[in-house]
């Protein structure tokens, strides 16, 4: 019997619902419908538009059930840390804000006034960002938010959304795992990090891990799509746990770069690891599907050139990279992760000033701009391999990237040349095909993710990138850790 599984897959710029399906050992993606995620602007405050997410989400189901299709069940992945806000009537109170809305800039250091930074890594292992969950709700907190004093549960946006499907209200872990309330050792939410902000497991809904049933469709769903009572199963609502997922690696010795919109680059390991070395690197321990600890760090990603291409207007893609690959390289270099790159009003402008503010070259040009771009994420990436070699034993000899960017030759070569590591690139769709994988899994289709990772790894043909030019890019790399140490605040 074919199984047919229904991904929905949302990145914080668009989203996609797929049909999938691992007939006779071999994977098959189809995608439904496309549609845009936008930030909506509202007095200073940025928000996500859940409802017309779940609008474009039943859009899928009724094409799927337009077409006769039988689906065995649906799965949901989002990105991490935003979560909506529902009142005691089991109604939203608000649209949900975005990670990227200021009111909590410098966050973390008002909520380490109450509770160390110590302790809060200790418990969680989790990268201090000032958007995580934790910090969102401590603001809102402080802020006397009224939709959070009226607030009785809080969903993580893949559980929003799987209850606007099911009326069924669920935490699941990997989601949950970003939010810095989760105990990093137990695997579940962490009591004295909810202490601390007001709040207690009761607030959330039933834990879950991936695979687990959430529920069915309900019978207003039903009537809308003309569909059954179809299966919604906890996949890896995190995208990157579901891309992860996906890597199509033989063995262990590997890392991963799930290169998109955030660029989040990584090991898996069966423990998670705390220490003083992960904590002075702002290493991060996210939960992973069967039971593995995403060891990785968070990246600012192709956001930087969405941003720059935003501003521009219809710009070719294709056309910026081949004009890119033409100019002068190591004209100028930046840290992606500078907090002025996190949602500056205008991130071209944003670049030059950085340039000037430490006595670079400006980029005059959208070729430069890119150049730039491309070679200091490249760079960035070689920071943080480096963290993580020296945080395991093995090599790390390889690197898959997968995601949108695996797509991306130019910067695929300047990650291999930069970090000395075979990049091996795609799958492209990753994150969809952990999600269906891991509804498979849940189905008895499959018998765990190693199964599953050979079948995508003989069904996908994968690029391989070797490192070039090792000179040249040692040196741009002690430019780029010179501009670290002496970079304008």
């Amino acid at each position: 019997m074919k199984h047919s599984y229904f991904a929905v897959d949302l990145g914080a710029t668009s989203g996609r619902t797929i049909l999938g399906s691992f007939a006779g050992g071999e994977l098959k993606l189809e995608e439904v419908n496309r549609f845009p995620n936008q930030l909506i602007e509202v007095q200073g405050h940025f928000y996500w538009d859940i409802y017309e997410l779940y609008r474009n989400i039943i859009e899928g189901l009724k094409i799927v059930a337009s077409r006769g299709v039988k689906i065995t069940s649906i799965g949901i992945d989002t990105w991490g840390v935003d979560f909506v806000l529902v009142g005691k009537d089991g109604h939203f109170l608000r649209q949900p804000y975005a990670y990227r809305d200021p009111h909590t800039v410098g966050a973390p250091g008002k909520f380490f006034e109450r509770v160390p930074s110590s302790r809060v890594y200790e418990l969680t292992g989790l990268q201090v960002m000032n958007f995580n969950s934790l910090f969102q709700l401590d603001t809102l907190r402080r802020n006397n938010d009224s939709a959070l004093a009226a607030a009785d549960k809080i969903l993580f946006t893949p559980d929003a959304l799987s209850y606007m499907l099911t009326g069924e209200m669920v935490c699941e872990y990997t989601i949950a795992s970003t939010s810095q309330m989760v105990n990093a050792k137990t695997r579940k939410l962490e009591p004295e990090m909810l202490e601390a902000i007001g709040l207690t497991e009761d607030n959330f809904g039933r834990f879950v891990y991936p695979g687990e049933k959430v529920g069915v469709l309900s019978k207003g769903v039903q009537r809308i799509t003309g569909l059954g009572e179809v299966p919604v199963i906890a996949v890896a609502g995190h995208d990157t746990g579901s891309a992860v997922a996906a890597v199509p690696a033989l063995g262990e010795n590997f890392a991963y770069l799930s290169s998109g919109t955030w660029s989040l680059m990584g090991i898996e390991t069966p423990q998670p690891v705390i220490n003083a070395v992960t904590e002075e690197l702002n290493i991060t321990n996210e939960g992973g599907v069967e039971g593995t600890i995403r060891l990785l760090k968070n990246i600012c990603g192709m956001w930087l050139l969405e941003r720059c291409r935003a501003e521009w207007g219809e710009t070719s893609y294709m056309e910026l990279i081949n004009d890119a690959q033409a100019a002068e390289p190591f004209r100028s270099i930046i840290n992606p992760d500078a907090p002025v790159f996190a949602n500056p009003s205008n991130m071209e402008e944003a670049i030059r000033q950085y340039c000037k503010d430490t006595d670079q070259p400006i980029p005059e040009t959208r070729a430069q701009i890119v150049r730039c771009i491309f070679e200091s994420l490249a760079l960035r990436y070689r920071e943080v391999l480096d963290s993580l070699r020296k945080l395991t034993s093995r090599s790390l000899s390889s690197l898959h990237v997968i995601g949108g960017g695996s797509r991306n030759n130019l910067l695929n070569q300047f990650t291999a040349n930069s970090t000395g590591a075979v990049v091996y690139a795609g799958p492209s769709e990753a994150t969809g095909i952990g999600n269906v994988m891991i509804q498979a899994m849940a189905a008895g289709a499959a018998s765990g993710i190693a199964e599953m990772r050979k079948i995508v790894n003989e069904s996908i043909p994968l690029t391989t990138f070797e490192p070039k030019d090792k000179t040249e890019w040692d040196e741009a790399y002690k430019v780029y850790l010179n501009i670290l140490k002496t970079q304008k605040p």
